[in-house]
């Protein structure tokens, strides 16, 4: 197959004229209120963290006002005080838990691309609802400090006290959940990630024992059964349980065209949906690492792409193991939303072709692919070049050796125009995602990428 469709002109040559826009048209003046209301800051997101934190709000207005449940004698506060605690934990924690995660994307994706523009731009935001996660873990911390400040008060103003065992159990827990909280602040995670990721997995299990324990102590002694605290802790034990009960080592084949990426190919009897990904590690307690499946269609088993982007990454590709770790459930990813379009723009930088080539192959939804990326066939090889150009024939592939980095917002807009998409799907490294993704909502085009949230 011909290279006509690699962009490989010198540099001095114009830029394609035809691709950047609809006969030389630039992008529509930005409204000011659209580019208010498309600030990162605005993001749903950040909306459903502050949508989490206004019902506490309202509860906890609720609870200091007349007749509120705060002013109740100390052990019936308590109790009112532990319950809202455990609900935050309950929606922070199965929020996340895949099999949620993938209703949620069936629910939003239920919508037929005849309803209105606007009603689906905003389901396909449902990637958005780590949003809740935040807001409950946040909620559910500031209620557990309140709680154990209300636990101490009880045990050095009121006869009997609340049990040395109880109230030890409680500033333990609370000491851990600051530094759960803490150490998931945006300057921290970003810094000291593998900190962020072994704090977030060890101390969860932890906190979660603790709260066993706490309820436990809590019953005095009664059987604690009928109370519905403990089957919310049970359903939240399940859910953090579940990925680990599909813990299994199976064997890997692992192809390298070049020493940047490592094409790696299980087929231990699952093939994900296009469009899910797969979490996986060399030692299961330390360090685990999400990656876009790709199965293909009529074919058992998948791929995974995994380029140079870190230590471990690193690790892989020089030292390629034969086995491997695999956990929990394939779950949908951002782009999944497609079918909510008539058409889709899939915009891709270097391995960001890897979690849009399941789409590709899988066709369900007509797209455009444009792909800016290093030496595709030196990087990737010939015959995952062929399978893209062979699934898109009209991609538009720029090789950044020879024309040097494009502007991805400016060839985004000119590929929505030309193709006639509904959305824009952008997959890259955070700084280009947010820039394409937030450029294209601003100039009203539904657009959507990555959020780094885990």
């Amino acid at each position: 197959m011909s290279d006509a469709r690699l962009e490989t002109r010198p540099r001095n040559e114009p830029a394609y004229q035809d691709d950047l826009s609809t006969d030389g048209e630039p992008p529509p003046p930005i409204h000011l209120l659209r580019r208010i209301g498309k600030r990162p800051a605005l993001c749903h997101y950040n909306r459903l963290i502050s949508l989490v934190l206004a019902v506490n709000l309202g509860l906890l207005a609720h609870a200091l006002g007349p007749g509120g449940w705060w002013s109740a004698p100390g052990g019936a506060a308590l109790k009112d005080l532990s319950n809202v605690t455990l609900a935050n934990f309950a929606l922070a924690i199965l929020i996340r838990q895949q099999y949620v995660v993938n209703i949620l994307f069936w629910l939003a994706t239920r919508a037929p691309v005849t309803w209105p523009l606007r009603i689906r731009w905003t389901l396909g935001k449902v990637y958005h609802f780590g949003g809740l996660h935040v807001g409950g873990a946040l909620a559910g911390t500031l209620w557990f400090l309140a709680y154990t400040g209300s636990l101490i008060d009880s045990g050095l103003h009121h006869e009997g006290g609340v049990g040395t065992a109880r109230l030890a159990v409680s500033c333990a827990l609370a000491l851990l959940l600051l530094a759960v909280v803490t150490t998931a602040l945006q300057p921290l995670r970003s810094r000291f990630h593998d900190l962020f990721e072994r704090t977030h997995r060890f101390g969860g299990w932890t906190a979660l024992g603790l709260f066993w324990a706490q309820t436990l102590l809590a019953s005095g002694g009664r059987t604690p059964l009928m109370q519905p605290a403990v089957w919310v802790l049970a359903a939240i034990t399940l859910s953090v349980a579940l990925p680990w009960l599909r813990l299994r080592k199976v064997t890997v084949a692992i192809d390298r065209p070049s020493p940047h990426v490592a094409l790696t190919r299980f087929d231990h009897g699952v093939t994900p949906f296009a469009g899910s990904s797969t979490a996986v590690s060399r030692s299961p307690l330390r360090e685990w690492h999400s990656f876009a499946n790709v199965p293909a269609p009529g074919r058992a088993g998948f791929r995974l792409t995994i380029s140079r982007a870190g230590d471990w990454t690193a690790a892989f590709i020089d030292d390629a193991p034969r086995r491997v770790w695999v956990k929990g459930i394939p779950t949908a990813g951002v782009a999944n939303i497609e079918t909510l379009f008539t058409k889709v723009v899939y915009v891709a930088t270097g391995s960001g072709i890897g979690p849009v080539l399941p789409h590709l192959l899988a066709d369900e939804v007509p797209s455009k692919l444009v792909w800016a990326t290093r030496s595709p066939r030196e990087t990737y090889g010939d015959a995952l070049v062929e399978e893209i150009l062979a699934a898109r024939p009209d991609a538009l592939v720029w090789d950044t050796s020879v024309r040097g980095k494009p502007d991805m917002l400016r060839l985004a807009y000119a590929a929505y125009v030309s193709s006639g998409a509904e959305a824009v799907i952008c997959i890259s490294n955070k700084k280009l995602t947010w820039s394409v993704v937030h450029g294209m909502e601003r100039l009203g085009i539904p657009a959507y990428g990555a959020i780094w949230d885990s």
